[in-house]
């Protein structure tokens, strides 16, 4: 009780000495120095755990430890997820997109630390994913939670979850420019000169941070020693495109497989078909053990003759089609690994996958090229790093996060234009195919997602129960016409809907219809409601999103509609009218935040 007091006497002291917008500022300087100690924490632990078990593995033979070493992975970080966390914690950059669409910014406090330790582990024993996206969660978590600490408003928690993203990806990766760039293009924080200092302080602050402890060298080590020529561009175009189609085949059967795994429904059927999905592919392709970023140096270095090292088929390195063959053999199954480490019990993201998938795309592009005669030689290292734009913005659908973040994890600033041009022929491909990215796609399913168009944000905030009226007199079909008089006098509506004795919508009277008889008492017996009653132009569910509302009441042309349950029961009417009051009210306070 006495540390409240203070606690609270500190508080009170804040808000005296300290003005809001100082204190933001402090605050996400805080944030990046835990954003970043969280970074390099996981990216130790994954080193270590990685060289205590493969530290020792033949490079020239079969190392059957490749069966084992991914299933013990999935099942520790399964089982620690399942007896000990008790919460999903998959799908982190998901997870933070619904609690901004939601306009929520409230994460679980136990998501600072346990995304680190299961994807550690899932990653350390092998899982084919990237740890970039449980860290991105683990950043957002320590903004939210620290602001909450500090008793901020809602708008400001938003604001700091953005700061630990930033920062979680500007001190993993030692990235700046991009931390910010993330932030703002996918998880679709608005920019604005209140936050863009505070984003800016906890990107600088969590890569200064990581360049103190790790060195100042890129994360990747690359030295372009062929230079860009003009004539290339029409094959950066075509890598574009090629990068285009490579995200949309990645994005849509990690869906389609996903989708499958919740089928199986008990975790264990999961971590049996994962697990041995899993230990089969990374035996045959041992390039999809962890990250893969050993295989993304050595294809960034023109080094791709050692890539079939610890493999079945390493007898076939020296070969021309041998290494294309096997790269493309890996670029295809990569997406089934991914998703049976996450399905089976593990933890990991798709930024690895991602860049992973763009290097081994753009190798393959240019060795391609390069063995017909009549096409010019195009660099294949320069190819590879291009590549890991296109395929980022592909799959993200982030162009300006897969240009920064690809110039400085490499430093390859020289080939600028041609990042900037393969990022935007890719994005461009795939939007033609699928209009959201890998993290916001479950969300739009569910009509969840926050975007930048302003009124879809309104509308995705705006929710059905309120806008529901319930004030209709509700009729049934075998009333008659002195009856239904009755009810109409003791109605303001001009609308009546008619159910059954299950409560089902079965029609609705209109006022306007019976204006002509229903003072005629003569008719009062000789008339049922079943016999006046029409259809309803359409029915509204208590499922629908706003946006499908919306979208039924333009197809309709009405101002009314009966809102039902998924059994057919009558709830209610909503009105446009009712829609554009509370769709103002929602306006003014989302234009406030």
């Amino acid at each position: 009780m006495a540390n409240e007091g203070l606690f609270y006497k500190l508080l009170l002291w804040r808000e005296k000495r300290i003005k809001e917008k100082h204190f933001i500022l402090i605050i996400s300087f805080i944030v990046g120095i835990c954003t970043a100690a969280a970074a390099i924490i996981l990216k130790q632990l994954i080193h270590f755990i990685q060289h205590v078990l493969t530290g020792n593995f033949s490079a020239d033979g079969v190392n059957y430890l490749y069966l084992l070493y991914p299933v013990i992975g999935i099942l520790l970080a399964g089982l620690f997820v399942k007896y000990i966390v008790r919460d999903d914690i998959g799908h982190g950059v998901t997870k933070i997109l619904y609690a901004i669409s939601q306009r929520k910014s409230r994460i679980k406090p136990h998501n600072t630390w346990t995304s680190i330790v299961a994807s550690s582990v899932t990653i350390g024993f092998g899982g084919s994913v990237g740890a970039e996206a449980p860290i991105v969660l683990t950043g957002a978590a320590i903004g939210s939670n620290l602001g909450r600490v500090f008793r901020m408003e809602q708008k400001t928690l938003m604001l700091l979850v953005g700061c630990g993203a930033a920062g979680a990806i500007a001190g993993i990766f030692k990235a700046p420019i991009a931390g910010l760039v993330f932030v703002i293009e996918v998880l679709m924080l608005d920019l604005t000169m209140t936050s863009v200092l505070p984003l800016l302080i906890s990107s600088v602050t969590a890569a200064t941070m990581s360049y103190i402890f790790t060195g100042t060298e890129a994360m990747f080590k690359f030295s372009q020693t062929e230079a860009f020529e003009i004539e290339r561009i029409p094959y950066v175009l075509l890598l574009g495109v090629f990068c285009g189609l490579v995200s949309l085949y990645f994005t849509r059967v990690m869906n389609k497989v996903e989708g499958m795994y919740r089928k199986l429904g008990t975790y264990w059927k999961k971590f049996m078909l994962g697990g041995v999905m899993l230990s089969i592919l990374i035996f045959l392709f041992p390039p999809l053990y962890g990250e893969g970023y050993d295989t993304i140096g050595s294809l960034l270095n023109g080094q791709f003759s050692h890539i079939m090292d610890k493999s079945l088929f390493y007898d076939l390195n020296d070969t021309y089609f041998g290494v294309l063959i096997f790269l493309t053999l890996i670029l295809l199954t990569k997406v089934f690994a991914s998703s049976a480490t996450n399905a089976g019990g593990g933890c990991g993201g798709i930024f690895a996958p991602s860049l992973y998938l763009g290097c081994i795309a753009g190798f393959i592009f240019a060795h391609t090229s390069n063995y017909f005669p009549f096409t010019m030689y195009i660099s294949e290292k320069n190819f590879a790093l291009l590549g890991m734009a296109g395929i980022m913005s592909g799959v993200m659908h982030a162009p300006l996060t897969g240009v920064f973040l690809i110039a400085e994890l490499t430093g390859g600033y020289d080939l600028f234009l041609p990042l900037i041009i393969v990022s935007i022929s890719s994005y461009i491909t795939i939007l033609m195919f699928e209009p959201h990215s890998i993290y916001s796609m479950r969300l739009a399913q569910k009509g969840e997602l926050l975007t930048h168009h302003k009124d879809k944000a309104v509308l995705t905030l705006m929710k059905m129960e309120n806008v529901v009226e319930k004030d209709f007199v509700a009729v049934h079909p075998e009333m008659d016409l002195a009856e239904l008089v009755k009810a109409i006098s003791a109605s303001h509506r001009n609308i009546f809907p008619v159910t059954d004795k299950e409560d089902k919508l079965i029609g609705i009277v209109l006022l306007d219809d019976i204006r002509n008889i229903m003072f005629r008492q003569e008719l009062y017996h000789r008339f049922t409601v079943g016999k006046l009653m029409t259809s309803v132009p359409a029915r509204l569910y208590d499922t629908d999103s706003m946006e499908q509302v919306m979208r039924t009441f333009d197809d309709t042309k009405v101002w009314n509609l009966p809102v039902v349950d998924t059994e057919g029961k009558y709830l209610g009417f909503v009105s446009k009218s009712k829609i554009f009051n509370s769709y103002r009210q929602v306006l003014v306070h989302f234009s406030e935040d």
